[in-house]
């Protein structure tokens, strides 16, 4: 299993958010790159980025700070947050990113997805972020009456190949993660699934390898210090 430590970028700082929600910010560090090398040190391979801003607005105003952690680290980097055309999908491919991830622009934009899936295959990957059960869009701030299983299965027919599939409720609350949510997609559809929410201690990580599911991102938990990401590290290698 791949562990993806995470950094959520808000006016070029790196932060976590609770629930979501922007007026539960914390700040963790004002040199995100340099926060990402951290992780490198320590054995990840992988960084799950998530421009906050983007979210919202639908621009890149974190480009830059993405580019820097691209060039100053050798993590392979997935990036999200407010990706809803083809420019900016370009703009951070042409940066060096593993892929980009599309959220919104895939609810709400079938064809755009369809076409982007298309063109650029396993690059795309699409976040799934549920409020129960139901798919969140726009950084959170709205719930759709989209349901997750018949989002999944448009997507699986559409071949996208990566899913990051969030549980708004449990996100950045140190209180586990939804594991039988997991485990029930990862039975029904033939996606690679990366948990996301709630992933706040060891144990959690090996309740997730042990489904055999392709990914799991680490964010507020490496933080606080609750999940030690070099043990981490080792439980999602079958070293622990």
């Amino acid at each position: 299993m791949k562990l993806f430590p995470a950094i959520d970028l808000y006016e070029g700082k790196a932060v976590r958010l609770a629930k979501g929600d922007y007026n539960k910010m914390t700040v963790y560090s004002d040199n995100p790159p340099a926060f990402a090398a951290q992780f490198r040190e320590k054995g990840a391979e992988y960084l799950h980025v998530v421009d906050l801003e983007g979210a919202k607005s639908g621009e890149t105003p974190n480009f830059e700070v993405v580019k820097r952690i691209v060039n100053e680290t050798d993590l392979k980097v997935e990036i999200g947050g407010g990706i809803r055309s083809e420019e900016v999908i370009e703009k951070y491919l042409a940066l060096g990113v593993m892929r980009v991830i599309l959220g919104t622009a895939a609810v709400e934009n079938p064809e755009f997805l369809e076409k982007t899936v298309n063109k650029y295959g396993e690059k795309i990957a699409v976040g799934v972020d549920l409020n129960c059960k139901k798919v969140a869009i726009k950084g959170w701030l709205e719930t759709s009456e989209l349901d997750c299983y018949d989002f999944f299965e448009r997507l699986e027919k559409l071949g996208v190949k990566t899913v990051i599939c969030t549980d708004i409720s449990k996100d950045g609350m140190l209180a586990g993660t939804n594991v039988e949510l997991y485990e029930e997609l990862s039975s029904k559809y033939s996606i690679d699934i990366v948990a996301s929410g709630g992933v706040s201690r060891l144990d959690d990580v090996r309740r997730l390898k042990k489904l055999g599911l392709y990914g799991a991102i680490l964010g507020r938990a490496i933080y606080t210090g609750d999940i030690d990401l070099v043990e981490a590290l080792k439980i999602a290698r079958g070293e622990n």
